[in-house]
């Protein structure tokens, strides 16, 4: 009889032990964007979701959310951390390039700077947006043009990421 009450007194301490763990995870980095993942009209967006990760001398948050009209397809991401240190190198080299597939381009949008991508083939690209050294907003598409896309991206608050971000 002792052994059940024994399991028992385990599980509850067990339970208690990770409480704060449990409330660790409830306060991640990323939520504080979540707000920020504004409804787009005509469109049909999915919850916003994030994740955050910490290991030594690593850090990575991202927060995302997409977005889903007719069968044209957006997705809208914050990431903070090395990650978007790397994908920010063709922005800060200030790196142009353009086929008869499509470009690659830097470029300043509200004051921001942003290299702009297009596949004309495939109708999609994706804007990103430097929100600081190792911060980037990402809005990329797909089955739109590159001229119904910038504005549709422009419909999120980057200087509020930006601040979010701590960046600015």
């Amino acid at each position: 009889m002792a052994r059940p009450r024994q399991a028992i007194f385990l599980c509850v301490l067990a339970l208690s032990m990770m409480w704060p763990l449990a409330q660790a995870f409830a306060d991640q980095a990323f939520q504080k964007f979540l707000p920020l993942f504004v409804d787009l009209d005509g469109w049909q967006g999915k919850k916003p979701d994030g994740m955050s990760m910490e290991m030594t001398n690593v850090s990575m948050t991202t927060a995302t959310r997409d977005y889903q009209k007719g069968s044209a397809q957006a997705h809208a991401s914050v990431t903070i951390g090395q990650a978007a240190a790397g994908a920010l190198a063709p922005l800060t080299a200030g790196m142009n390039v353009q086929t008869t597939e499509g470009h690659m381009v830097t470029s300043t949008v509200n004051g921001m700077p942003v290299l702009k991508t297009f596949n004309t083939k495939d109708k999609s690209g994706a804007l990103i947006v430097q929100l600081g050294k190792d911060a980037m907003f990402t809005f990329s598409y797909n089955g739109l043009t590159e001229d119904e896309a910038v504005p549709l991206a422009q419909k999120f608050d980057w200087k509020a990421m930006q601040t979010t971000a701590g960046t600015k």
